[in-house]
């Protein structure tokens, strides 16, 4: 990117922003985060320094810097500006078009900004948070860049926006556990929603339309990273410490786990097993994973747990665990030159069940390597409240409002 900085001219330092916007369009169409003439003209114009204004120009027009804009006493973010390339990806999923009436849950001002451009003079574009302090940053931002006709809500987003509805699209800037009902009646009948939604300790955004039995049904879907929901839509997920450094996250309350066996686990050697199948796309792999067994969770630990070698090195970030009473084994990949990718898929496995529960995984790796290898291979539905729900498996996903199903065709 071209190294430029705010000048003391004010002219100057305009050109220099609008070279930067003009480098960010081309990164971004290079990275397939933008694939339409729309979202190329709306991250062309937006002035996204004046909603960053921490930043220098070059860090304001980077595709991959979400800056915090505010955080708790114990420094957890509370607020963010999403990064451009997360941003371009779920706006070209949305679908925006000229005259709609769009809502965005999550203020930040700039997407809301990228929004306006796309619906026209004739759109209408709703920005929603609960926090009062992100409320005034968006609307003195907008007002800035000249965005003024951005309605600015502050309000829980759980009950959406009844004033400004119905709503042609809802795009949700936000970690969000689960659907608010008021967001399904608040959707236009043609409508569509994108949504961060957690899902078995990841969040993917979703690209849901409705469907004909007043659900939804995922359109497009990708891995994310978002500040979490707050308010009455806020959850706190389920983690269990196998040790000081490491921590199992999962969905299901029900799932029973022996933390001090599954500890005794850990301190026992590791055995290695490999699949012969290749290591490729490993967030749409995780997903498989995490969605055809019960006994999957999520394993983190820390680095001091890493350089002890309890655990190997995927782990650091998370990485899928297939848990078995007293015993454990997560995904792991080697170098093989035989693998298009580079890479073959393993597990390690730790506790007195190792050989078992990795030969299960193992499996997993295989039939998702012969079947599944490629990008938006599961199909997502949103089943809201009903009398009768699904019945309980690997891909349903029980929330507050309503059901998951995740199946692979």
């Amino acid at each position: 990117m071209t190294d430029v900085t705010t000048d003391s001219s004010t002219g100057q330092a305009r050109a220099n922003a609008e070279l930067l916007r003009e480098e960010l369009v081309r990164d971004l169409r290079e990275q397939g985060a933008i694939r339409s003439e729309a979202v190329a003209a709306a991250v062309a114009t937006v002035p996204r320094h004046v909603f960053l204004p921490g930043e220098t120009l070059a860090a304001a027009y980077a595709a991959d810097n979400a800056p915090i804009v505010k955080s708790d006493g114990h420094g957890l973010t509370l607020s963010s500006v999403s990064a451009v390339h997360l941003q371009a990806t779920m706006l070209e999923a949305a679908g925006i078009e000229p005259g709609m009436n769009v809502c965005e849950v999550g203020s930040g001002g700039y997407n809301a900004a990228l929004m306006a451009e796309l619906v026209g003079e004739h759109g209408r574009v709703t920005t929603v948070d609960i926090d009062p302090d992100i409320t005034e940053r968006a609307r003195a931002f907008l007002d800035e860049a000249g965005y003024s006709q951005v309605e600015v809500v502050l309000a829980d987003a759980e009950h959406g926006v009844p004033g400004r509805a119905l709503f042609d699209r809802i795009i949700v800037t936000a970690g969000s556990w689960d659907i608010p009902p008021a967001w399904l009646e608040q959707l236009s009948a043609g409508g569509r929603i994108i949504v961060p939604l957690r899902l078995k300790g990841t969040t993917r955004w979703i690209s849901f339309d409705r469907d004909h039995t007043g659900g939804l049904v995922s359109r497009g879907y990708g891995l994310c990273v978002f500040v979490p929901f707050q308010g009455a839509g806020s959850h706190a997920e389920r983690s269990i410490t196998m040790e000081d450094g490491v921590v199992l996250h999962l969905d299901d309350e029900n799932v029973q786990l022996d933390a001090g066996a599954l500890r005794a686990a850990l301190h026992q050697p590791r055995i290695e097993r490999w699949s012969g199948a290749l290591f490729d796309m490993p967030d749409e792999q995780m997903l498989f994973l995490l969605t055809n067994d019960p006994a999957m969770a999520l394993l983190y630990a820390d680095q001091p747990v890493i350089d002890r070698e309890l655990l190997a090195r995927p782990a650091l970030r998370g990485v899928p665990v297939l848990v078995g009473g007293d015993s454990f084994a997560y995904r792991a990949a080697r170098p093989n030159d035989e693998m298009s990718s580079g890479y073959e898929s393993g597990v390690y496995a730790h506790g007195p069940a190792a050989e078992d529960i990795a030969d299960r995984y193992v499996g997993l790796l295989r039939r998702w390597a012969d079947k599944y290898h490629r990008r938006g291979a599961a199909s997502i539905q949103y089943l809201p409240e009903l009398a009768t729900p699904p019945v309980p498996s690997s891909g349903v996903i029980t929330k507050r409002h309503g059901t998951v199903v995740v199946t692979w065709p």
